[in-house]
């Protein structure tokens, strides 16, 4: 397996606001950019909150490691940070990332170097090309980006103009993403289950497990046997249809979905929102027990025989959007009332 190497995602003027709050700025909201490791880290309240990555070595822009309020990390680790007790399964669920399995063909959701090279061919990447801007604010921050999905010869199937609106206060952080896919060439998006906006969270996070999974021990090495190891999860979902865990939740559509966990015995929410005017609202639940928090607005048949098949098709210069909204709460399990109300926004 390669080991993807990363010495440190926090630069050190990230690490020392980390520490100290920035006292001498009102913006609440700030941005550090680092063009050599390749990072813009995301401060809030003079506290890290998270990184927009991207190493040459991954397939794909992503946010990584997210932080409660608190300074709890919400993501996996592996394979960017192994720790203890983690599955090492699907090396590209990497943070936060948006991408999707069929895109002519072209699978851009599962690439990651554990493909074989004799099947490379069959898969995309997502090219970082350029910050547009990095906005500092009281209320809020801003991160614009731009990136090429391109097959594995480089042809740029894609462009995408990605916005990330930072917020919060208290306990609770909260990001606005907002992505224009713009075709270059005719694009056809064909159901799939493999998508959209997701999240890999920490071991804490997931449903508790009884099968058998590899792990990391204490050294960062994959475990020589096998091992049943679910002490450590403590996570549910529920969404707004009343559904509860995986079994329930799992290919559902519904507005929001939410994740709770206990984490250091803090109660934690992540929450995904879908805006109403995205195409196929409301998304289905592409949400698993080992940790894949995902919401799919392109996925419809393929979670449910019986329902229309999903497809997008647009010809080169034309669009599509798409907006989803990331809560994450710490102190409390946000209740229905309060994503009932965040989704109006």
């Amino acid at each position: 397996m390669k080991t993807i190497v990363i010495k440190s995602v926090l630069t050190l003027s990230a690490v020392a606001l980390f520490i100290c709050s920035n006292a001498q700025s009102d913006n609440r909201i700030t941005f550090n950019s680092d063009t050599v490791n390749r990072n813009v880290d995301v401060i809030i309240d003079g506290k890290i909150f998270t990184s927009y990555i991207y190493p040459k070595d991954l397939e794909k822009p992503v946010l990584f490691p997210i932080y409660t309020a608190s300074g709890i990390a919400i993501t996996r680790g592996f394979p960017l940070d192994p720790q203890p007790n983690e599955q090492i399964d699907h090396p590209y669920q990497v943070g936060l990332w948006f991408n999707f399995a069929d895109v002519n063909g072209i699978d851009f959701w599962n690439n990651s170097y554990a493909i074989p090279a004799d099947q490379k061919s069959k898969y995309g990447s997502i090219i970082h090309r350029q910050i547009l801007e990095a906005k500092d604010g009281k209320k809020r921050g801003i991160l614009e980006t731009t990136s090429d999905w391109v097959d594995s010869e480089g042809k740029v199937l894609l462009t995408d103009r990605t916005k990330y609106v930072f917020s919060g206060e208290g306990n609770r952080r909260i990001i606005r993403h907002t992505i224009v896919l713009t075709a270059q060439v005719p694009v056809v998006f064909d159901d799939n289950m493999e998508g959209l906006i997701a999240i890999r969270v920490s071991k804490e996070l997931e449903e508790p497990s009884y099968k058998s999974e590899v792990f990391f021990d204490e050294e960062g090495n994959p475990a020589q046997e096998s091992i049943i190891n679910s002490e450590a999860a403590h996570g549910f979902y529920r969404n707004s249809e009343g559904k509860r865990k995986e079994s329930q939740v799992w290919g559902k559509p519904a507005a929001w979905v939410c994740l709770y966990g206990t984490v250091n015995n803090e109660n934690i929410s992540i929450a995904i929102i879908d805006d109403k005017k995205n195409p196929g609202y409301p998304a289905r639940s592409h949400a698993r027990g080992y940790g894949l928090f995902a919401t799919n607005n392109i996925g419809n048949k393929s979670f449910d025989k019986d329902a229309p098949l999903m497809t997008i098709a647009l010809k080169p210069g034309e669009t599509v959007k798409f907006t989803h909204i990331i809560v994450i709460q710490n102190g409390h399990f946000l209740s229905d009332d309060e994503l009932n109300e965040l989704s109006k926004n």
